[in-house]
C-alpha cells in the first residue's frame, strides 16, 4: 500500500520533501529524498525524537537516512543525532567544535526548557558532531539529478547556521531558527544580532520570490514574511 506524508502526521512541501512540526517547541525537521540518498534537517530535541523520525522516514521512503545537515547548534534542533547511525552528519564550520566542547552546556539548557533529565543526559552522552563542515555552499548529490545545496548563511541566530535549498517546483528553502513563524526570533547569547538581517538576505538571495521558506518554529511562509522579518530585525537591533 502507498504512503503519504500525511500518513506519518508530516506536511509535503515538494516532490520527494516534506517536514514535521515536532510537539512542544514547534521546531521543524525537514526530510529531502532523492533517488539514492535521503537527507534530514535536524533531528529533534531528544533520543526518543529522532527514533520516532527515523522511524516515521523509513516508513515513508522504504529505505534509510543518509545525510543530516544540523540547522544551527541548540539542543532541540540535533539531540536527536545519535538515533541515525551511518549517516553522514553536516554542520556550518565551528559546529563540531561547539558541540564537542559544549554537551554539559546543552544539557543544562535542555533541562531549563524542561526536558526530561533521563533524556537530556542520555542524548548528551551519545551526542554526534559533524564529521563534515560547511564554510560557504556545499552541494550534495542526492540521486536521479537531485542537488541540494548547504549554504552556510550565518551568523545570525546562532554563531553557526546552516541552510538548505531544495531546488524543484516549488523551489523550498529550510531555513532553521534564522525565520521563525511561530512566534518572534529568540536572540539567545550565542546571537549575532549584527550580521543577521544579511543572513536573511542570503536566504532570499538563494530562494528568490516564489520559493517556499521553512522556519525553524512555526507555519511556511513567503518572502515577503522573510523580507518583513527581517525589517523588524534590523530595526530591533539598530543595524542596517
Amino acid at each position: 500500500m502507498d504512503v503519504s506524508w500525511e500518513d506519518f502526521g508530516w506536511e509535503r512541501l515538494g516532490d520527494g520533501t516534506g517536514r514535521r512540526r515536532l510537539p512542544r517547541w514547534d521546531a521543524t525537521a525537514a526530510l529531502v529524498a532523492g533517488a539514492e540518498g535521503a537527507l534530514l534537517y535536524d533531528t529533534g530535541s531528544t533520543l526518543r525524537e529522532g527514533a520516532e523520525l527515523r522511524a516515521q522516514a523509513e516508513g515513508l521512503l522504504g529505505r534509510r537516512v543518509t545525510h543530516i545537515a544540523l540547522s544551527h547548534p541548540h539542543f532541540d534542533h540535533v539531540l536527536g543525532t545519535a538515533a541515525f547511525a551511518g549517516a553522514e552528519v553536516y554542520g556550518a564550520v565551528g559546529t563540531a567544535e561547539l558541540l564537542s566542547r559544549g554537551a554539559a552546556e546543552l544539557r543544562a539548557d535542555a533541562l531549563r526548557h524542561g526536558v526530561d533529565e533521563e533524556d537530556a543526559t542520555a542524548a548528551t552522552d551519545a551526542l554526534v558532531v559533524p564529521r563534515h563542515q560547511v564554510s560557504g555552499d556545499w552541494t550534495l548529490d542526492l540521486g536521479g539529478g537531485l542537488q541540494v545545496l548547504l549554504a552556510n548563511v550565518g551568523p545570525g541566530h546562532s554563531g553557526h547556521d546552516l541552510a538548505v535549498l531544495v531546488p524543484g517546483s516549488p523551489v523550498v528553502v529550510l531555513c532553521g531558527d534564522l525565520v521563525e513563524e511561530s512566534g518572534e526570533p529568540q536572540a539567545g547569547p550565542d546571537a549575532v544580532p549584527a550580521r543577521w538581517p544579511a543572513a536573511l538576505d542570503r536566504l532570499l538571495e538563494l530562494g528568490g520570490e516564489d520559493a517556499l521558506y521553512v522556519p525553524g518554529h512555526g507555519a511556511v511562509v513567503d518572502a515577503a514574511f522573510v523580507r518583513a522579518q527581517r525589517a523588524r530585525l534590523a530595526d530591533r537591533f539598530g543595524v542596517s
